[in-house]
């Protein structure tokens, strides 16, 4: 009898240590994850340098969210995440700005590069 609590008490400790070992491999996992997400907001380079650069005509509807254009960019090889552009899209100074148009963006461009040549002038109001 004593014998069997003991390999049960054994086996329970076990089990308790694997979890919070799983538990803790997995929250730093995840922190390791966001963080390396949430650097790439602000520091994601452009596609390609300078030299190598093409240009992509781009057309933006009015109703494209900003996930949509991320995909559309995306597709064009502007951009690497769709949904990264999307969060730096509404985290930029361009949130309200950027207006639907056909576009001439580079693959040497930023997002922040391509958010400011999206930019729609507006009219100014006359006095």
């Amino acid at each position: 009898m004593k014998t069997t609590s003991i390999i049960g008490a054994i086996l329970g400790a076990i089990i308790r240590v694997v979890a919070v070992v799983a538990v803790v491999y997995f929250i730093y996992r995840g922190s390791e994850i966001c963080y390396d997400y949430g650097y790439r907001v602000f520091t994601e380079p452009a596609m390609t340098s300078e030299d190598r650069a093409r240009t992509v005509q781009v057309t933006i509807t009015s109703d494209m969210s900003a996930l949509d254009i991320g995909k559309l960019l995306e597709s064009k090889g502007l951009v690497r995440d769709a949904k990264l552009f999307a969060m730096q899209y509404y985290l930029s100074e361009y949130l309200k700005e950027v207006g639907p148009g056909v576009f001439e963006l580079n693959t040497s461009m930023t997002a922040e590069d391509i958010m400011a040549a999206m930019v729609q002038e507006k009219p100014k109001e006359e006095e």
